[in-house]
């Protein structure tokens, strides 16, 4: 399969894998459906099973409700496809302030790329206690985010870490207003739901 492949190149060879991703011109929806998608499905899915169904223990005491197991999954997916989005409009925005190409495909085809490592580290989910290893793997993908930066939307070199740093404070922001506003709605709207 392509995907597996994909996700083994840009896990283990990713200065190469991004030469290759660079020649390519698929456009958002593309890497969309044939591969975050698919990748942003494994901590959805994980994270239901590991809150929902094996619970977690908070304070001494087991917890396990689908519903929170439901929610985690939701908005594990949501974000991760919200934020990609998010992501590479600023990225795509940004670009011709840092004399890179201004191409939103691309800028979508780096950050999907990038979000591998989070994505793969989410089977971890399914034991709750290990989530925080998880993280790890956002923080290998903000490092091949740094490295695809260059090739894929044409960055000179002494742009790249300016560019970089410049993108990543405005995702992170961006994220974290997103995520609370996300949370919010997810928890006023379990009063009615759940």
């Amino acid at each position: 399969m392509e995907i597996i492949s994909k996700v083994k190149n840009i896990l283990l060879n990713p200065k190469t894998e991004w030469e290759v991703i660079s020649e390519k011109n698929d456009t958002h929806l593309k890497v969309l459906t044939a591969y975050l998608i698919p990748l942003a499905l494994i901590p959805a899915i994980a994270g239901f099973i590991g809150y929902g169904i094996f619970g977690f223990n908070l304070m001494g005491i087991h917890a396990s409700f689908a519903n929170i197991g439901i929610r985690h999954a939701f908005t594990s997916f949501i974000s991760t496809l919200g934020g990609a989005y998010l992501s590479a409009w600023i990225i795509a925005f940004l670009a011709d302030k840092f004399e890179s190409i201004k191409n939103f495909d691309k800028a979508f085809s780096l950050v999907a790329y990038s979000y591998t490592p989070m994505c793969v580290a989410g089977i971890l989910l399914l034991v709750p206690s290990l989530s925080f290893v998880a993280t790890l793997g956002g923080l290998y993908g903000l490092y091949l985010l740094y490295l695809g930066i260059a090739p894929v939307m044409k960055t000179p070199e002494e742009k790249k870490n300016t560019y970089f740093i410049v993108s990543l404070l405005c995702v992170v922001v961006v994220s974290v207003l997103v995520s609370a506003l996300l949370g919010a709605l997810i928890v006023s709207s379990s009063r009615f739901i759940f």
